[in-house]
């Protein structure tokens, strides 16, 4: 029997933080996203997960550098308005911790990725619903994926880092069981 759960939007934060001058910390997250795991077994060691972030709802908290963000220079969210994520394991690690791979596609560039993932637990709402709470964790280099655009100050140094941390925290709601 399959348990499928979705991601509650109002419950989660897809974040991600880049150097700035490789001096301070730039936080942007995804205002619009949604996300789903389905697995079989009660660990979800067996499960599929998948994500799309729409690429328009991008904010950094100011509006030219979001902009900026959205061009070609960046994702091209015109063209590509979407990044997407399938996994393709879910391994535990612990009673809480897991290593999540999968395919992250950003700018129509295909790329693995391997997530670290914190369990928080299962609980029910006061509405009755099932949730479980995650944190996920990761790296990833924004050339790999076409984000080639810098600058270069007049001491010489980059503008935008090219390590980018993934931050993820996310509630997901147990939508239904199926029979296989």
């Amino acid at each position: 029997m399959a348990t499928i759960w979705n991601i509650d939007p109002m419950h989660s934060e897809i974040q991600f933080k880049v150097k700035h001058l490789v001096i301070s910390t730039v936080t942007g997250s995804f205002g619009e996203f949604s996300g789903k795991l389905e697995a079989t077994k009660e660990d979800l060691t067996d499960a599929k997960i998948t994500f799309e972030a729409t690429i328009d709802s991008i904010s950094t908290g100011n509006e030219q550098r979001d902009g900026h963000l959205k061009s070609d220079d960046f994702f091209g969210a015109e063209q590509h308005p979407k990044l997407t994520f399938e996994s393709t394991s879910f391994e535990k690690k612990s009673d809480d911790e897991y290593t999540l791979k999968g395919n992250l596609t950003i700018k129509g560039t295909t790329k693995p990725v391997s997530l670290e993932v914190e369990y928080g637990g299962t609980a029910t709402d006061a509405y009755g619903n099932t949730k479980a709470g995650f944190e996920l964790k990761g790296k990833i280099n924004r050339k790999d994926f076409g984000l080639t655009w810098n600058g270069v100050t007049e001491a010489g140094g980059v503008v935008v880092s090219d390590e980018v941390r993934l931050l993820m925290n996310v509630q997901l709601a147990k939508l239904v069981e199926e029979t296989a």
